[in-house]
């Protein structure tokens, strides 16, 4: 079981997030193992747009992973306004985010699980990347992993097809670019499975609405080109940003 609260430092009156994860029960050492997995993980992290890993403490079968504390997630932003957010907002956020991801795949490092919810904001509206439960610390990779309905085709087809690399983070990121704008990922009607494989074997989702801007439209469909190999990198993602999005 995780539980996240947050707690305060008593000695420097810091206020810091504390994800707490239980490794007892059922498949204890595979929980053991994901633990110490993501302790790894966000030990080497060291950039601004990353969540800060400040400490693990363990006590009663039981796993404290110590990190900076945020306001909050994208995903609630859009739980609080009950409405999507505006162009700029998401492209502010979406520009963080590409800010870590380039880190990490500068690293040979993978996310996994890039959605609204795994984007965090700080009191000062600085963006960072969390939950890196479902990090690959190498590059490429082939577990499938991540949550369906922002998963990349080549994971899904990843069991067959062999293996796969950061891009997978960019094809997450556009469907967060969607879900932003319109409060909900592509398929979230349909059950996981059914989402699954139409994302597998279908095309591209895009922007239903035409009130966006074409930078905006261009954008997301640069991240959602089905071929990894033509999608574009987060480095190069970037630097689009900075010529007009």
């Amino acid at each position: 079981m995780v539980v996240s609260r947050e707690a305060r430092n008593s000695y420097s009156n810091e206020v810091v997030a504390i994800k707490k994860m239980s490794y007892n029960g059922k498949q204890t050492t595979e929980k053991w193992q994901d633990i110490i997995k993501e302790v790894k993980f966000l030990g080497q992290l060291r950039h601004p747009n990353t969540i800060e890993y400040k400490g693990c403490y363990l006590k009663d079968n039981t796993a404290w992973l110590v990190m900076e504390y945020c306001l909050g997630s994208a995903s609630d932003l859009l739980e609080v306004h009950k409405k999507p957010l505006q162009e700029m907002e998401i492209a502010a956020i979406t520009h963080g985010a590409l800010l870590g991801l380039a880190y990490l795949h500068s690293h040979n490092m993978i996310h996994r699980d890039v959605k609204a919810g795994n984007i965090l904001l700080t009191e000062l509206g600085q963006v960072k990347l969390a939950d890196f439960g479902s990090a690959s610390i190498a590059s490429p990779a082939n577990s499938f992993v991540g949550t369906p309905y922002w998963m990349a085709p080549e994971v899904i087809l990843a069991m067959d097809e062999g293996q796969y690399e950061g891009k997978v983070d960019i094809w997450s990121l556009g469907i967060t670019c969607i879900e932003l704008a319109e409060r909900k990922p592509p398929l979230f009607n349909m059950n996981a499975m059914s989402a699954l494989y139409h994302i597998a074997q279908n095309d591209s989702p895009t922007l239903q609405s035409n009130e966006w801007s074409d930078a905006f439209r261009n954008f997301v469909d640069f991240c959602l080109l089905k071929i990894p190999q033509d999608r574009p990198s987060s480095g190069e993602l970037l630097r689009v940003i900075l010529l007009g999005y």
